[in-house]
């Protein structure tokens, strides 16, 4: 589970531009919870604070019951990351660059090569194993990615925009791996642009919009809200609704 408390995050000399402000939800275990916004609503600057690559200016959040300020090691022990930087060691082979985040999680040789064994097969990439990574496709690159971020088993996985750049066929297995993920009852937060990905894999979604949370909750109580029958309606309804809030005041 991951839970936000009025968690905020501002850049700037002084602190000028809020990038997250005063955000509070929660991402229950065994469910994939949709993070949705524009481009500058604060969706990776969320991400990265759950991470623990930034530490927050207010509030608080806790994953699998860890806090990210004061407990940041525990923190990165239970979740495993795929951002929108997919940087693989090109010289290495697919199994090489894996094996290496397995070892910095201090994971004995044998759990290692079981684990690894086991997510060459769940993720079709064992034409891959020992391929170098350079000149890899990107979806090719996209398997190492998410094997590389799962090596450790964590119950939590953050993904920020995982599907960009992929064919079809890439976009299929991706979705069909993180249902299974979430049928093993681990949490997950899925970033995305693409509307249809959304309504397809998350059980929740968070909206967010200039930093705010605008709202959280299925995909049929987003769409009441706003009397829309697609979810990219809804969603562009909601983030009018929100402009025109903001230009009054």
């Amino acid at each position: 589970m991951i839970e936000l408390t009025h968690l905020c995050k501002r850049f700037g000399k002084r602190g000028e531009i809020s990038a997250v402000a005063d955000v509070s939800f929660c991402a229950p275990t065994g469910q994939i919870t949709g993070l949705l916004g524009p481009n500058g609503a604060g969706k990776t600057t969320l991400l990265r604070m759950l991470s623990t690559l930034l530490v927050p200016d207010e509030g608080s959040a806790r994953v699998a019951g860890f806090d990210v300020v004061t407990e940041r090691q525990q923190v990165r022990r239970h979740i495993g990351v795929l951002s929108d930087a997919r940087g693989l060691y090109p010289r290495l082979s697919a199994v090489e660059n894996i094996a290496y985040f397995g070892a910095l999680y201090g994971m004995s040789a044998r759990a290692l090569n079981e684990r690894i064994s086991l997510l060459l097969g769940m993720l079709d990439m064992r034409a891959l194993a020992h391929r170098k990574t350079e000149g890899f496709s990107q979806g090719e690159r996209m398997k190492v990615a998410i094997a590389r971020a799962l090596i450790h088993d964590p119950p939590v996985v953050l993904l920020d925009e995982p599907t960009n750049g992929l064919d079809v066929m890439s976009v299929r297995l991706l979705r069909g791996f993180l249902r299974l993920l979430r049928d093993q009852g681990k949490c997950l937060i899925f970033s995305s642009h693409v509307m249809s990905e959304v309504a397809a894999l998350c059980d929740t979604i968070v909206v967010l919009n200039r930093g705010r949370l605008l709202v959280q909750g299925t995909v049929d109580d987003f769409r009441s809200q706003t009397t829309r029958a697609s979810l990219e309606d809804a969603f562009f309804a909601l983030l009018e609704d929100d402009e025109q809030k903001r230009s009054v005041i």
